[in-house]
């Protein structure tokens, strides 16, 4: 790293960790604008190439992880399913009751419950991903800014 760094590689670097935020208006942005940014400026400037790799690096991990948090609950779903397939499971066997027409709701007869812990589980690690990728994203961007060196926790090394 060179020991004096310019205004525009400090702001370069900081553009691309806060790009990563462009997921949310980009389908895969927070991957598509660091990667232009980052190649459109690496032969230039090593703190922008270091930056533009910790930001792709970590925003990969963060994605791996989220993939992994998503499967697994794939066991609870596919050990739910049977519940689903089964015509007694929706009250479909009174449809043919028509002298009878009883309608209500009994919470005993809920059987999502089983759903709903796996589904709860995967959904409050997926949120503590997000939060973790966006506290980290804002530091590096912060001491991206002041031109101090941020390195990613939990990070991949994809691209070296």
């Amino acid at each position: 790293m060179a020991t004096t760094l310019t205004k525009h590689e400090r702001n370069l670097s900081a553009i691309i960790h806060a790009s990563t935020f462009s997921k949310y208006f980009i389908p895969f942005g927070n991957f598509i604008l660091p990667l232009i940014l980052w190649t459109a400026n690496k032969k230039d400037y090593d703190f922008v190439d270091y930056n533009g790799k910790q930001a792709l690096n970590f925003q990969i991990s963060m994605f791996l992880y989220s993939i992994l948090v998503g499967l697994v609950s794939i066991p609870f779903f596919i050990g739910f399913l049977p519940d689903i397939f089964d015509w007694n499971w929706f009250g479909f066997h009174r449809l043919n009751d028509f002298n009878n027409l009883n309608i209500h709701i009994n919470s005993d007869d809920f059987r999502l419950g089983r759903l709903f812990w796996p589904a709860g589980i995967t959904g409050l690690l997926q949120l503590a991903l997000v939060v973790i990728n966006v506290v980290y994203t804002i530091l590096a961007t912060i001491k991206t800014n002041e031109g101090e060196v941020f390195k990613y926790p939990i990070t991949i090394k994809f691209i070296k």
